[in-house]
């Protein structure tokens, strides 16, 4: 099955669309645009799909009814317009949505939510109760109480880990670009590329930023980013412009579609990996390194006291911690089994010389996960 046959055929999707395809800096929501956002999306679901939709506009929603000619830069104004204008944003999609009999949940998320373990399966329990009963989340970050040390960075990255979350079969980013072209779509010869299976084809791409007047926060490389992020794990990833949203959802038969370039993470792995949060590090010798990262995942070795150097931060037993290389490179993540203050009594030594209750793994095979290099095996049903 081709990745664009996935996209079309997908049980569980997830949906995301940027602030300008939504908005205008000077005219707050455009209610035309996302209401055909939400017929697609409506008619998706009525085809047997559960959809989750990732909507940014929050702030840009905001602006009009604030008065404000365009994007604050400051903190507390950006997160005053999210304020103002995720009301506004989620009582259109309310409104919307209802039309088509579909009833929508809001749910916001900072990184907070999902660096740690039990928060994440929080969300997890969260989503999967209301496509359970038949309810379109409505996603977005909380931008109003979001700062610039725990956000996500942007909405398609947001998406991206949203997939994850729910076992998504597959990731479609709406945007004012029909898909992926190897240089300004304005530009004469610009070509949009039909499938991506790996960075190579990406090689003759270049992205612009996004302008100065621009209403959102993202644009064409952060969806590059969110699609490697996605389509790494497993998850084949859609870009296509919001304006052809019926036609992408319907069949997939537009955009740019990007092939998945690993297996499927599981929903564990996946959080280690891309969304936890580190709290310390373990340095490793040579051994060590190629013990944890070589092979598939059903084979790869426990990281034991033997193959440590050293260690530094302030962890507990529990938390995750980045797995260092002899040059100082990250080469996994896992969950430590002992405190910060153990680890001087460990560093180096062979089980059997070590005091009866530290005669166990450091770091669990089933609770690390290789950051470069390796393979994952996990099945592709193992993330719901």
């Amino acid at each position: 099955m081709t990745a664009r046959e996935v996209v079309a055929g997908a049980r569980r999707l997830v949906v995301k669309v940027g602030s300008s395809s939504l908005t205008s800096v000077s005219g707050g929501l455009d209610v035309s645009r996302l209401d055909a956002l939400v017929e697609a999306v409506a008619a998706r679901v009525t085809a047997g799909t559960q959809v989750v939709l990732v909507s940014s506009g929050a702030i840009a929603a905001g602006l009009a009814p604030l008065g404000l000619a365009r994007r604050p830069r400051d903190l507390a104004s950006q997160q005053a317009a999210a304020s103002v204008g995720q009301l506004h944003l989620t009582r259109a999609y309310a409104d919307a949505f209802a039309r088509h009999d579909r009833v929508v949940g809001q749910v916001l998320l900072t990184s907070h939510d999902v660096v740690r373990r039990a928060p994440y399966r929080n969300a997890q329990r969260t989503f999967e109760r209301l496509l359970g009963l038949g309810v379109v989340p409505v996603v977005n970050e909380n931008d109003t109480t979001a700062t610039d040390e725990i956000r996500f960075g942007d909405n398609d990255r947001l998406a991206a880990l949203v997939a994850h979350i729910v076992g998504a079969d597959a990731l479609v980013l709406l945007s004012d670009v029909e898909g992926v072209y190897d240089d300004d779509p304005r530009a004469p010869g610009a070509s949009m590329l039909d499938e991506v299976h790996g960075v190579a084809d990406l090689d003759r791409v270049r992205v612009a930023k996004p302008g100065a007047a621009t209403v959102g926060t993202g644009g064409m490389a952060s969806k590059l980013a969110a699609a490697d992020l996605a389509s790494g794990a497993g998850v084949p990833v859609l870009v296509a412009g919001a304006s052809a949203a019926a036609t992408a959802l319907d069949g997939a038969e537009a955009g740019t579609v990007f092939a998945p370039t690993g297996p499927r993470l599981s929903a564990r792995r996946f959080w280690l990996r891309h969304m936890a949060g580190s709290r310390g590090r373990l340095h490793l010798d040579d051994g060590a390194v190629r013990a944890v990262t070589s092979g598939p995942a059903a084979k790869r070795r426990s990281l034991l006291a033997a193959g440590i150097t050293g260690s530094d931060g302030d962890f507990e037993a529990g938390d995750v911690v980045d797995l260092v290389g002899p040059h100082g490179e990250t080469v996994a993540r896992g969950v430590v089994a002992f405190d910060a203050e153990e680890m001087p009594e460990l560093v180096g030594r062979k089980t059997r010389d070590l005091a009866p209750e530290h005669r166990r793994e450091v770091v669990h095979a089933d609770d690390l996960v290789p950051v470069r290099g390796g393979a994952e095996a996990s099945p592709a049903a193992a993330s719901r």
